[in-house]
């Protein structure tokens, strides 16, 4: 991967936590490196192949002087954000915020955070075994897609398929979905659990009936292992009802 990289941009603008401060505008400094594929652009000599980074910092102005926020983090995270949306080709961007006026009674240089966002590919499987099963995956589908930083970009057909587990009762209704994502997994999880609570999820029991069950199957080629998540999902290669819907989106994943 190549990296276009900004340094030193200086956008007069009104952010922090004081009131003075939304009102009497202090600089920020942006420093970037935007990761992309520029190879296209080496060999043709021409703009359309890489970033340019004249419209990356035409954007971080605009978001910085167009908007008054409490905390340098969320000036960072918009503005990282808004680049991966308007640029497509980016693949991933750390952007750091300076903030050299920073109204502390102590004596620095500057002050700063950094936030990087990264593009992936993530692969869900979707379940459903309890009331309007079709309803609930269609529900969640659109939920996935409202979220900022999720893009939906495959669903499998659906297919059913018996209780997994020992516990369960009923059929199951089981698709699976490839998504770009702008998250981070464990942020993903958290969407996804907010979306199960939406379509009435209850964690009565494991392996039981429910309205909705979500998991993260691949996350790009992250590996994942804590007491919250297990990536790729560690059970997947024993169950039909994900290896199924999933080789008909993604082939390459399932032999």
């Amino acid at each position: 991967m190549n990296t276009v990289k900004i340094r030193g941009l200086e956008v007069v603008c009104r952010h922090g936590v004081n009131d003075f401060e939304k009102v009497e505008p202090h600089p920020f400094i942006f420093d970037a490196d935007v990761e992309t594929d520029f190879f296209s652009a080496t060999q043709s000599d021409c703009l359309d192949g890489t970033v340019n980074y004249s419209s990356v910092c035409k954007l971080i102005t605009g978001i910085a002087q167009n908007n008054v926020f409490n905390l340098i983090e969320k000036l960072a995270y918009e503005c990282a954000f808004s680049v991966m949306e308007t640029f497509p080709a980016v693949k991933k961007i750390t952007l750091t915020v300076w903030k050299p006026e920073a109204p502390m009674k102590c004596r620095f240089e500057k002050v700063g955070v950094t936030f990087s966002v990264e593009r992936e590919t993530a692969y869900l499987s979707l379940g459903s075994s309890m009331g309007d099963r079709q309803g609930y995956i269609d529900k969640a589908l659109k939920l996935l897609s409202k979220e900022r930083g999720i893009t939906v970009l495959k669903v499998s057909d659906c297919i059913e398929t018996a209780p997994y587990g020992g516990v369960a009762q009923n059929g199951f209704l089981n698709c699976a979905a490839a998504v770009s994502v702008l998250l981070t997994p464990h942020n993903l999880l958290d969407v996804i659990h907010k979306i199960e609570s939406a379509c009435e999820r209850e964690r009565k029991e494991r392996w039981g009936d429910r309205t909705l069950d979500i998991d993260i199957v691949f996350f790009g080629d992250k590996k994942v292992c804590d007491e919250r998540l297990t990536i790729p999902h560690p059970d997947w290669q024993n169950r039909d009802f994900v290896k199924i819907p999933l080789k008909s989106i993604a082939p390459h994943l399932v032999k």
